[in-house]
């Protein structure tokens, strides 16, 4: 199993998921998004796994809502994607990746807990 978590290094939730994680033993890659940012294909990608741009994105953190207002309606991928690479912390995080696939984003114990199965991998 090849887990990834994509986010920042000073995330409170980032930090959690990493504790969770190295805790119970399982071995994982950190990405910091904001000096390895996702290509728009990736980006993409992610979007069509979580189920749409909304899914994905942080609407109620700081830098969405310093944005200025004509920024916060991209309406299409690359308008987002755009958007996203110039502001990487708009991502929801920790994003979490197994083999590739997106599992979700976020950290809870329940949630992590269902997604490793509580134990090594």
């Amino acid at each position: 199993m090849n887990i990834t978590l994509y986010g920042l290094p000073n995330c409170d939730t980032c930090r959690k998921a990493r504790n969770w994680l190295d805790r119970r033993g399982i071995a994982y890659a950190f990405v910091d998004y904001r000096t390895q940012r996702p290509e728009p294909d990736t980006l993409r990608d992610w979007a069509r796994q979580a189920g749409g741009w909304d899914k994905l994105v942080n609407k109620s953190g700081p830098t969405w809502r310093n944005l200025l207002p004509q920024r916060k309606s991209p309406s299409s991928d690359p308008e987002w994607t755009l958007l996203i690479r110039e502001h990487p912390a708009l991502l929801r995080r920790p994003l979490v990746l197994r083999d590739g696939a997106l599992l979700g984003a976020g950290f809870s114990d329940p949630r992590f807990g269902g997604w490793f199965n509580g134990g090594a991998g």
